[in-house]
C-alpha cells in the first residue's frame, strides 16, 4: 500500500471507531435509568452488594455489625440550572467510550496488523489480550470495592456534628467514572514492567529493592480511601500488593530469558 492509501485506510478506522462509539454514547443517553440508577448511583445505596458482602463477612467473623453499613451519611445536590444535563451528557460520552472500547481496539489491530511479522502479530495480540483483561479487571476492582469504600468513608466523614455532609453531584459522578477507570490503568502495571524489562529500562532487583517502599505506599492510600478497620484496608491493599510481586516474578522472567539467549549466542560467536 502506498502512503495516501495507508492514510485513507487510518481514516475509515477512525471514523468507523468514531460512529460507533457515538452510537454507544447514545444508547447510553437513552438508558437514563440504567447508567445512574443501576450502576453509577447504585454504590450510594446502604443495600449494595459491596457493603452486603462486608456485613456478610464482619458476621462471619464474629465482628457483629461493625463493618455493616446502615447509612452512608450523606445528600447529593445539583448547584446548576445545566448542572444534571451537563452530568448526562458527560458519563453518557464515558459509557459509550468504555463500551466501545473492545471494537476501538479490533480497529486498531485490523489496521496495524498487516505491517507486522507472524512473531510481532502474535506478541501484539497476546499484549492486547493481556492489557484488557488487566483493566477489566481493574475497573471491576475499582467499582466494587475501591470506590465504594471510599464514597463510604470520605462521604460520611466529619470535623464535626455540626456540619452536614451535601456532595455536589458532579464530584460523586467525578469519583465514580474516575476512580474505576484509573483503577483499571493501575492495573497495567505488569505489563508496563513487562515491556519495561524487555527495553532494559527496569530490572526485578530494583523492585526488590525499593519492595518496601512501593508496600508503604500502597498501604497509605489504602488507609486514606477506606475505613479505620484491617479488613477494608485488606481488601484494597492485598490486589494491589499482589500485582506489585507478580510484576517481579515478570520482570526476573524477562532476566533469565534474556541471559538464556545471551549464553545461546555466546557459543555462536565464539565458533565464528
Amino acid at each position: 500500500m502506498t502512503f495516501l492509501e495507508h492514510l485513507e485506510e487510518l481514516r475509515w478506522t477512525l471514523m468507523r471507531s468514531a460512529a460507533v462509539i457515538l452510537a454507544a454514547m447514545l444508547v447510553a443517553f437513552f438508558w437514563k435509568e440504567l447508567v445512574f440508577d443501576t450502576i453509577i448511583l447504585a454504590p450510594r445505596d446502604p443495600g449494595f452488594i459491596t457493603y452486603r458482602a462486608l456485613c456478610a463477612l464482619s458476621q462471619r467473623l464474629g465482628l457483629g455489625e461493625s463493618l455493616c453499613i446502615r447509612d452512608l451519611g450523606f445528600e447529593l445536590q445539583n448547584i446548576s440550572m445545566s448542572g444534571q444535563f451537563l452530568t448526562h451528557l458527560k458519563v453518557s460520552f464515558v459509557a459509550g467510550l468504555v463500551a466501545a472500547s473492545p471494537y476501538v481496539l479490533w480497529e486498531l489491530w485490523r489496521f496495524i496488523a498487516p505491517g507486522l511479522n507472524d512473531r510481532e502479530r502474535r506478541a501484539a495480540r497476546t499484549a492486547m489480550v493481556f492489557a484488557g483483561l488487566l483493566f477489566l479487571l481493574g475497573v471491576v476492582f475499582g467499582y466494587y470495592v475501591i470506590a465504594p469504600m471510599s464514597i463510604q468513608f470520605l462521604g460520611s466523614y466529619k470535623v464535626s456534628e455540626a456540619v452536614r455532609n451535601t456532595i455536589a453531584l458532579d464530584s460523586f459522578i467525578g469519583t465514580m467514572t474516575s476512580v474505576p477507570l484509573w483503577t483499571g490503568v493501575m492495573f497495567q502495571l505488569p505489563l508496563a514492567v513487562l515491556v519495561l524489562a524487555r527495553l532494559g529500562l527496569m530490572s526485578a532487583g530494583v523492585m526488590r529493592t525499593y519492595r518496601r517502599h512501593a508496600f508503604v505506599g500502597i498501604l497509605v492510600v489504602a488507609a486514606v480511601i477506606t475505613p479505620p478497620d484491617v479488613t477494608s484496608q485488606a481488601l484494597v491493599s492485598l490486589p494491589l500488593l499482589l500485582l506489585y510481586e507478580v510484576s517481579i516474578l515478570l520482570a526476573a522472567r524477562v532476566e533469565r530469558q534474556a541471559l538464556a539467549a545471551e549464553k545461546a549466542r555466546t557459543p555462536i560467536a565464539q565458533a565464528r
